[in-house]
């Protein structure tokens, strides 16, 4: 993707975080000469390779379920959203958009059926995770006959990933008056979407402050 240099963010252990966060993944790769989409939600490896790896399921019959040894790219969009240019201190900015967003590339291999039951087991478990104090819904609760016909149903991949990087668009080639500016009209415009990128503007407040000094 393109990334200015001022939002350009290369840590592994960042990107993985941001991935676990939204985990929803659009993936797309060559299928017999066309560009194909799909959908799906991964697991984040982190001790696989330099730059970790990720687990997902297809459906048999959808299309990517076929690019086996094929490179596979990976798009994870976070927090977005819009910046209005009266909320700046300085004058002559226009409207834009403020996100997080992260991209990844790697060849697919296919899961063994351990492998495959593991990676619902990990998704499950994950997401049920985050519903306590409800106790957590688990494979076992399907009976066999259907785990196996619900496992035939689908295909496993993981990818290691051979490029990973993020562009964290939060102001950071803005004054930090104005950043600070932003923050606080995200803050009072109030969604969850504005107040997750508040957030992320804060967590990169001294990033975004080295760059707007470098860049004057």
């Amino acid at each position: 993707m393109y990334r200015p240099s001022a939002y350009a963010i290369d840590e592994p252990e960042v990107l993985h975080r941001v991935i676990r966060e939204r985990r929803f993944a659009t993936i797309a790769s060559i299928v017999n000469g066309r560009l194909q989409f799909a959908y799906a939600p991964v697991i984040v490896d982190s001790g696989c390779g330099p730059r970790g790896a990720v687990r997902f399921h297809l459906a048999r019959v959808n299309p990517l379920a076929d690019a086996e040894a094929a490179e596979m790219r990976f798009s994870f969009l976070a927090a977005d959203a819009y910046v209005s240019p009266d909320w700046y201190h300085s004058r002559g900015f226009v409207p834009t958009w403020n996100y997080i967003a992260v991209e990844g590339a790697g060849t697919a291999r296919p899961l063994d059926d351990a492998g495959l039951r593991k990676l619902l087991v990990d998704l499950s478990a994950s997401e049920e995770e985050k519903l306590r104090p409800k106790p957590p819904w688990t494979l076992d609760k399907i009976p066999e006959a259907r785990m196996t016909a619900l496992l035939n149903a689908i295909r496993g991949f993981s990818v290691r990933f051979d490029t990973l990087e993020g562009k964290f668009k939060l102001s950071q080639d803005k004054k930090p008056g104005d950043i600070a500016a932003v923050i606080a009209g995200l803050e009072a415009r109030g969604d969850p979407a504005s107040r997750a990128v508040a957030r992320a503007m804060k967590a990169h407040r001294g990033t975004a402050v080295r760059a707007s000094t470098s860049s004057a």
